[in-house]
């Protein structure tokens, strides 16, 4: 399916862009690097329109993976030469609480800290599975990774969760 660089921007921005910017805003926390991301996304989304072959459930995944990309980029800028972006675990989970909501309760903020503390892969299968509810070949197509791969990844996600919120219990 071909469809037009303005045809598939407003269907991206009409029907995934609150998603789209709720998963990236789980991933970077900041809502004004989340904002900068969907809009690099968006950018990546009309510039690449005339390359899109596929479906609306392939299109799904394929914004996905835009707006994961562009997260991670966005993540990406803030390590140093040679770091893995898995040490970005305590700044992000520092951050939570900052950028929580005001009405947000202390299980919320605890929760999102322990999610910030995993790996950025078990970070991204956990939110794309738990928060957007996306299912395994969806996400698959999102991360390029197998079936098995994620479910253990969302697996070992769920039970460092856990222990986190066991450890850090009021």
């Amino acid at each position: 399916m071909h469809v037009s660089s303005d045809n598939i921007l407003k269907q991206v921005a009409d029907r995934y862009g609150e998603r789209l910017y709720w998963h990236i805003r789980r991933l970077v926390v900041s809502h004004d690097d989340a904002e900068d991301a969907l809009q690099e996304t968006f950018i990546k989304v009309f510039t690449k329109a005339s390359t899109f072959r596929g479906d609306d459930s392939n299109l799904e995944a394929w914004c996905y993976r835009i707006a994961t990309n562009e997260a991670l980029q966005v993540l990406r800028k803030r390590v140093k030469l040679f770091q893995s972006l898995d040490t970005l675990g305590g700044e992000l989970s520092s951050m939570v609480a900052g950028e929580s909501a005001p009405d947000a309760s202390r299980s919320q903020v605890l929760f999102q800290q322990a999610v910030m503390q995993l790996s950025t892969t078990q970070r991204v299968v956990f939110n794309l599975r738990y928060y957007d509810d996306l299912s395994y070949g969806q996400i698959a197509r999102i991360t390029g990774k197998s079936d098995n791969s994620l479910r253990t990844n969302y697996h070992y996600a769920v039970q460092k969760i856990k222990d986190y919120l066991k450890d850090n219990a009021i």
